[in-house]
């Protein structure tokens, strides 16, 4: 879904690379987000020895019990699938004729 965004200003200043730095820093915020909900959820995998798709299965079919420890696992799960399609729909934003050069997410 294509969105538009307009922005109207009386200031003399380019408003252009202003909006590039912002979304720049955003999209690194978002990138460090990412990457300490990812180390998080290692952490619930390793102290439970499965992979969270195994935990989201068990969850599902009620093979293990809801704890405040596996409820805060899946909100962490949540709150990274939020943070993913957060960044891939600003890394494809554009500012006039400007695309955003983005950094892998790892």
């Amino acid at each position: 879904m294509l969105q538009e965004v307009v922005i109207k200003t009386n200031a003399n200043e380019s408003l252009k690379p202003l909006l590039e730095v912002a979304i720049q820093n955003q999209l690194k915020a978002l990138q460090h987000g990412i990457q300490r909900t990812k180390e998080r959820v290692a952490e619930f995998e390793k102290r439970a020895g499965m992979s969270s798709v195994e935990f989201e299965k068990k969850l599902q079919t009620e093979e293990i019990d809801e704890t405040i420890e596996t409820i805060d696992w899946n909100m962490e799960l949540a709150a990274l699938r939020l943070l993913e399609r957060q960044y891939q729909s600003l890394s494809e934003a554009e500012v006039g004729s400007s695309q955003w050069k983005t950094l892998p997410v790892t």
